[in-house]
């Protein structure tokens, strides 16, 4: 790399990497009360005026190749590539909260302040790097506490100093384009912006807490891929009759579980099996998590009178042969979707259910009758998500017999098995990646008979059962024999 390219001016404390490799500009020196800027393209007019303003100087341009200035742009920020370094900047003197703090009396400012922004960018960087799926920004009494949930589970992240903790909140809020000002009452938001060469949304959500604002960041990768079926864990059997399920001509495949148990990520996988090129398939979602090719993806708006139902309503007149519908959760929208099931679409849906049985009587809670749930419902697959053990530091160990005891359905008995020590590549968890545990009930003719004459749950579970379904405990249990995973992450999430 040219020595031409080698900042003597701070840039990482008071720019991100991506803005200047985004806009390809890059500040190097002030040179005879001129600031000189490396750039491979003329930059918009708003690029220099920040520049200007940022440094107070007028602007000569140096040309360079774009990847001289994007190498001299990473070798900048060498020396600050994450928030824990910026913390010890922090902790050693280097700009203390309250220097940042002092003399600024606006939120605003406060809020654009060039070490906020830094810690900022570099969290929101730190947390994808972490494979994060949301931020916890948490006030408390002691200052803000900082969390990432990795694999489902939180822990903690490196905290900006107590002084700074309304700045870094006003910062999010800033960019979420929410009101500043207002602490009394939620927000939610979303931001959009590019990380490297990764799009990322984030879904911004406030509240007022005893101690200040606490904010939840979910973090969408738009750059990423919908995960295919033969990814998700499915056993041979189960993935040979769900594939078969999703390439129905018509009829309702749902998925259930709790929020974050990979619903909405199985239903792409099943869309995925449709041919898309020769069907027309809409999706109503709320987000839009993955931008799918050939297929049309309504976003649900609720300020703008964007509902499920109403999405639905004119949807079914756009000639639809696939529907996805995000989540059944009103009335209005399990009847739509029902109808629609009954009359040549194949439907796919969520609900939140403990589990596949559960999903019929959910859905004759939200007004279906039997005889119309048994007549659309082609099949029900309950799934929750567990961490993988990791396989740079897998160990074998004995677990507690009585937690095998739970998880097999067996007398307490004692075996060996596989978990995580814990190492750098794992964070010290153990675990690293994820799985699905699944429980797929396909409606039979048995079933949807006994479901009509309204037969109990427990004797519709009894059924499936006798006609070959697995449990969540029974693919948990196969799956932790087979060292994908450990007795305490299945009962973990199926205890309850």
């Amino acid at each position: 790399m040219s020595e031409t390219l080698r900042p003597l001016l701070p840039v990482s404390s008071l720019f991100d990497a991506g803005y200047l490799e985004h806009n390809e500009v890059l500040p190097l020196d002030n040179e005879k009360g001129r600031l000189q800027v490396a750039v491979s393209r003329s930059p918009a007019p708003e690029v220099l005026d920040d520049l200007q303003l940022t440094y107070g100087l007028p602007i000569e341009q140096i040309t360079v190749s774009r990847d001289e200035l994007v190498e001299g742009i990473r070798w900048s920020f060498a020396q600050a590539e994450s928030v824990v370094e910026l913390i010890r900047e922090w902790d050693s003197g280097a700009g203390s909260g309250e220097d940042i703090v002092n003399g600024v009396i606006d939120a605003r400012d406060l809020a654009n302040q060039p070490p906020v922004i830094r810690f900022v960018n570099l969290l929101i960087r730190d947390a994808h790097e972490a494979r994060a799926s949301d931020i916890h920004l948490e006030s408390t009494d002691k200052g803000m506490r900082v969390r990432f949930r990795v694999d489902g589970v939180l822990a903690d992240a490196p905290s900006p100093p107590p002084a700074l903790q309304a700045a870094v909140v006003s910062r999010v809020k800033l960019l979420a384009d929410l009101d500043i000002a207002e602490r009394r009452h939620p927000q939610d938001g979303r931001i959009r912006l590019r990380l490297e060469e990764r799009e990322l949304d984030l879904r911004v959500a406030t509240v007022p807490t005893l101690h200040g604002e606490s904010v939840v960041l979910r973090l969408l990768d738009r750059g990423g891929r919908p995960v295919a079926l033969d990814e998700l864990g499915l056993t041979a059997s189960s993935f040979d009759t769900f594939r078969q399920l999703a390439l129905k001509p018509h009829g309702l495949l749902l998925a259930t579980g709790p929020t974050g148990s990979g619903k909405t990520t199985t239903l792409y996988a099943a869309m995925g099996l449709r041919p898309a090129s020769a069907e027309k398939i809409i999706t109503v979602e709320d987000p839009i998590e993955y931008h799918l090719r050939d297929v049309t993806q309504v976003p649900v708006h609720g300020k703008a009178g964007v509902t499920f139902a109403t999405a639905l309503r004119s949807i079914l007149r756009q000639d639809p042969d696939v529907l996805m519908i995000g989540e059944m959760r009103d009335p209005e929208t399990a009847a739509i979707g029902i109808q629609a099931a009954m009359t040549g679409h194949l439907v796919f849906s969520t609900v939140h259910t403990n589990d596949a049985v559960s999903a019929l009587a959910r859905l004759v809670d939200l007004g279906v009758e039997p005889y119309m749930v048994a007549a659309a419902l082609e099949g029900v697959l309950a799934q929750r998500l567990v961490r993988r053990t990791c396989s740079e530091c897998r160990e074998r160990y004995k677990p507690d017999p009585q937690s095998i005891s739970l998880l097999a359905r067996r007398p307490a008995i004692q075996v060996t098995l596989e978990h995580g020590r814990g190492c750098a590549a794992c964070r010290n968890t153990g675990y690293k990646g994820r799985t699905g545990l699944f429980e797929l009930l396909v409606m039979t003719d048995e079933l949807k008979n006994a479901f009509s004459e309204r037969a109990s749950l427990v004797h519709m579970r009894e059924l499936a059962r006798s006609q070959g379904m697995l449990t969540l405990h029974d693919d948990g249990w196969a799956k932790v024999q087979a060292g994908l995973t450990t007795v305490e992450e299945v009962l973990r999430v199926t205890q309850g």
